[in-house]
């Protein structure tokens, strides 16, 4: 018994006078005094000899290396002892200890649309070329039919609801036909735009082959609509096409290409009128149309704003580029004339609609891109005001 506590008090002894520093780490031992002591990686080397009288004589070990990697960031200090500065907070002589800045999360993706979620994939790029998913233009074609088919309706009762019906739908239709007209003639300028060169035709995911069948399947779509108006209805939709098909090309000649549009859009007015009554009448129906013309060019001058640098560079034309700075004096006018005509037409525009009209001109900001796409897509509430307005003049008439 003796003789063992002689031996674990000679082995304490030894490891007690080991350096702190090389329970830490391997390299900061204190350098070998013999040959004896040294441990060498290759396994089969035996390891140092125990003394006469040590009872643990199997060959030691080296002690295990750190789980933590040496980085570059650390520094050593005079005794050889070296300071990871990532575990004690302190940078390298001189150093930084600010840590490095967190990367913000990736963005997320997008809502799934109704596209996405009920569309076949193989429609889906035809849903995109007629602007389906975007339905705020349907609206724009839409409220002057409507406006002039409430008009047309006997003092004291409702529009026609089943010629409101039949004007959406061609609406839809005819809002699709001249997406799909201006894709196919400006796809090379699309795909030099930011906000449309991912469009169907400009992107490659439709051919023109692809397109133009699509054109006349639409086409084929209309022929119900065109079967249910009368005679000068049917004369009417047969002048509006060549507007349709011509307006793409209005750009390359003209800065004005915005009021062209307005000419365009608001033909259904005219066809609107004529299936109620059979007849135009130059005294209601023309300041009508002026106004909605006046409309467009307002809301469509806001709209270009958003390519205006994009246009600039391809040489497009728009009135966004011709007014330039004098944009909202310009707007103002035409928004003026937009309300004016109203009135003079016998439409019951309240100080609610004309109110709205301002609100965009005086506070829209012509050089934010998302702003000017935001002014335009609620312009569709300026219909719906005016619609409104023309619902209670007949009903309280």
């Amino acid at each position: 018994m003796a003789l063992l506590r002689a031996a674990t008090a000679d082995l304490l002894r030894r490891h007690l006078r080991v350096p702190l520093a090389s329970l830490l780490h391997p390299a900061l031992s204190p350098p070998p005094q013999s040959t004896e002591s040294s441990c060498p990686d290759d396994p089969s080397t035996p390891g140092p000899v125990a003394r006469r009288g040590d009872f643990f004589a199997a060959p030691l070990r080296r002690w295990p290396r750190p789980l933590i990697p040496v980085s570059s960031s650390s520094s050593v200090d005079s005794t050889g002892v070296r300071l990871y500065s990532h575990l004690s907070g302190a940078g390298s002589a001189g150093g930084d200890s600010t840590p490095p800045p967190q990367q913000s999360p990736p963005a997320k993706p997008p809502p799934p649309s109704w596209v996405d979620r009920w569309v076949p994939l193989a429609a889906r790029p035809y849903v995109m070329l007629a602007r389906i998913d975007k339905p705020y233009g349907t609206w724009l074609l839409a409220w002057p039919c409507f406006w002039s088919i409430t008009m047309a309706a006997m003092p004291g009762e409702l529009p026609d609801m089943r010629m409101l019906a039949l004007f959406a739908y061609g609406s839809v239709l005819i809002r699709g036909v001249g997406c799909t007209i201006n894709d196919l003639l400006d796809r090379d300028i699309d795909r030099k735009i930011e906000r449309t060169k991912s469009r169907p035709l400009a992107s490659g995911i439709l051919t023109p082959t692809q397109g133009v069948g699509f054109l006349g399947f639409q086409l084929l779509l209309g022929l119900p609509f065109l079967h249910q108006l009368n005679n000068l209805s049917q004369i009417l939709v047969v002048f509006s096409l060549p507007l349709v098909f011509s307006y793409p090309l209005m750009k390359r000649f003209t800065y004005w290409a915005q009021a062209y549009l307005g000419l365009v859009a608001n033909w259904g007015a005219l066809i609107g009128w004529a299936a109620m009554k059979g007849t135009i009448d130059p005294a209601i129906i023309l300041p009508m149309y002026t106004a909605g013309t006046c409309w467009i060019l307002v809301i469509d001058t806001i709209y270009a704003h958003q390519d205006k640098e994009d246009d600039l560079k391809i040489g497009v034309k728009s009135t966004a580029i011709r007014f330039g700075d004098s944009t909202k004096p310009w707007i103002s006018g035409f928004g003026a004339a937009c309300i004016a005509n109203l009135a003079l037409s016998g439409y019951n525009a309240d100080l609610a609609a004309s109110a709205h009209l301002a609100w965009h001109i005086s506070t829209v900001d012509l050089s934010d891109p998302l702003d000017c796409n935001r002014r335009f897509v609620s312009n569709k509430w300026f219909g719906a005001l005016i619609f409104g307005g023309i619902l209670c003049g007949r009903l309280v008439s």
